[in-house]
């Protein structure tokens, strides 16, 4: 009960309104005490307090409820009113004025988002005052109501947070066990990889060649996944997509690589292929074959079967640039927004096809270098370009050091 009761004064203490509220009440009824009680079947609690008698009730002191008045509106859900105790037949010899030394009084109800009974608005002066009067009345019933509104909001508030601090912590949970997946997933595959080299030096069938080329295909398969996976969650925890940033001259034979080995991988398509590169680029070679690796896949999944994936890559007055265009119907304008969010696909789409993260670790590596990537789509083509400064300035040395 106690944990209870110190919540309800915390939802009360976070309500940035209730100082004013219990200003302005003290300023239309001229009462000098004024509070807001919480009120259950055994306990009086004050939750806030306005007090210029030096009543000497601080927030979070109790009373014993059967001598309050508030007993009384709890119980009938009416608000109870006094302009002078002592002209009042009904509280006139009442023991709650005579142990607390008021004459005037006022106390209403305020309710829970929910209907039930939360406590009261009240306040009290040794002084009679008039508080039956329409306007404080209607005034005093307005401002139990907005506490009660206030306690809902803060209600829906407090819950959204805590429903927001478990998703994330599910998240972060999900995503620390992911990468501590990826990391042990690397050493049997390692193991796996490297005994798949060392079969192929040995005098095999024909047929074992051909079983063991799809072990190995299969293992560089896994390899790129756990990769992905490694790079998103590094991304996602805040250690973004790391660089190793160098002015790189040989970037051509690297990207000439990737389209070799995805040509081998997908030869039933055609892949064409343009490089002008005569100047040296500052890069991360590796994360730029990743991210044309990952861009040119995408084109080969999804492009048209009957026409050519075509590969750009170039450098020129102090832009570097990549494109990689696939024929085929348009992508809807409310798909592109998604393209780049992890763990996306259409619904067309099907599980074997990946984990859904090669663009978003691309847009990654893009963000990293400071770089854009840009996705155009229309009838008959769809081109992702991303495109960066070639230089090393300083901003992107800066960059590569933060």
């Amino acid at each position: 009960m106690q944990t209870d009761i110190a919540a309800d004064i915390a939802a009360i203490e976070a309500i940035s309104s209730v100082p004013t509220i219990l200003e302005a009440v003290a300023a239309i009824t001229g009462l000098r005490f004024v509070c807001i009680a919480r009120v259950t079947q055994d306990s009086w609690t004050t939750c806030a307090v306005r007090d210029e008698l030096g009543f000497g009730l601080k927030v979070g002191d109790g009373l014993d409820v059967a001598t309050t008045l508030c007993e009384e509106v709890r119980d009938t859900n009416r608000p109870v009113i006094i302009d002078n105790v002592s002209e009042d037949t009904r509280y006139c010899h009442h023991h709650t004025p005579r142990i607390y030394g008021f004459q005037s009084y006022i106390s209403l109800p305020i309710h829970r988002p929910d209907g039930s009974y939360f406590g009261t608005l009240c306040g009290l002066d040794p002084l009679p005052a008039q508080l039956s009067n329409t306007a404080t009345v209607s005034s005093m019933t307005l401002f139990a109501q907005l506490i009660s509104k206030h306690l809902e909001t803060e209600l829906k508030l407090t819950e959204s947070q805590s429903a927001l601090l478990g998703e994330r912590d599910t998240a972060e949970l999900r995503e620390q066990f992911i990468a501590v997946l990826g990391h042990d997933l690397r050493t049997p595959l390692s193991s796996i990889m490297l005994g798949t080299e060392l079969l192929r030096r040995e005098h095999l069938s024909a047929q074992a060649e051909g079983v063991l080329e799809r072990m190995r295909r299969s293992a560089l398969r896994i390899s790129a996944l756990v990769n992905d996976v490694m790079d998103f969650t590094r991304g996602r925890m805040g250690g973004g997509i790391a660089l190793d940033l160098r002015n790189e001259s040989g970037l051509e034979q690297s990207l000439e690589q990737v389209v070799a080995e995805l040509q081998g991988a997908y030869p039933e398509q055609r892949i064409g292929l343009a490089i002008d590169l005569p100047e040296t680029v500052y890069c991360d070679p590796a994360r730029i074959q990743q991210l044309l690796s990952n861009l040119l896949k995408n084109a080969l999944v999804h492009g048209a079967r009957s026409e050519p994936v075509q590969v750009s890559a170039r450098a020129c007055d102090g832009q570097f640039e990549i494109s990689v265009t696939n024929g085929g119907p348009a992508i809807a304008p409310a798909k592109i927004g998604q393209l780049f969010k992890p763990f996306w696909r259409a619904s067309s789409q099907v599980a074997s096809e990946g984990l859904g993260l090669g663009l978003f670790i691309a847009s990654e590596i893009a963000r990293s270098h400071g770089a854009t990537l840009d996705v155009v789509s229309d009838d008959g083509a769809t081109r992702f370009t991303f495109g960066m400064r070639a230089g090393a300035s300083v901003e992107r040395r800066m960059l590569a050091r933060a």
